[in-house]
């Protein structure tokens, strides 16, 4: 009647472990995301809502002045060169030069900027500096800034881009 069991450490016991993964697990994932979040950066997040709305009225109005001037463009690609053509309702446009943002839908440091030389005639050149390639944010102004053309493409086009004052680029 006497008999005596051993007993195993408490290392080597199963209810053991299986009572104590679960908040060992739950430890770990919380350590892993706060070092994740920590090392982030908010670039989406603004503090100064007002002046963004401030900004979005001016934005409108750009895009309004574009629609009234009757601005359109073809953007070719060529490798790394770019060709533009303008035209508005009088005919071929004659600004010095024009600017093309880049944004990238989800990371900021590859947004670009190219500025266009004029060629005559409503022609304009301009050079990327680094391949692009996926989903693109455009957005074409006029030195002045007083209007915008913008929209989403893929790019780079293997056709001429399309690009109207109501934001849609058909390649």
């Amino acid at each position: 009647m006497n008999e005596e069991v051993s007993v195993a450490p408490w290392y080597r016991q199963p209810w053991f472990w299986f009572l104590t993964i679960a908040p060992l697990s739950a430890i770990t994932f919380c350590i892993i995301m706060f070092v994740v979040a920590s090392n982030m950066d908010d670039t989406m997040v603004s503090d100064d809502y007002s002046k963004e709305g401030r900004g979005i009225n001016q934005e409108i109005a750009r895009d309004v002045k574009a629609r009234e001037l009757g601005v359109n463009a073809d953007l070719a690609f060529e490798d790394r060169a770019i060709l533009l053509t303008v035209n508005t309702e009088q005919g071929s446009a004659s600004y010095p030069y024009l600017v093309l943002n880049l944004f990238h839908p989800t990371l900021a440091q590859k947004d670009r900027t190219i500025q266009f030389r004029s060629d005559g005639n409503g022609h304009y050149t301009g050079s990327l500096l680094d391949d692009i390639d996926g989903r693109w944010y455009y957005e074409l102004r006029g030195p002045d800034n007083q209007w915008r053309l913008k929209g989403e493409a893929w790019l780079p086009s293997d056709n001429k881009l399309h690009i109207t004052s109501e934001g849609a680029a058909q390649g």
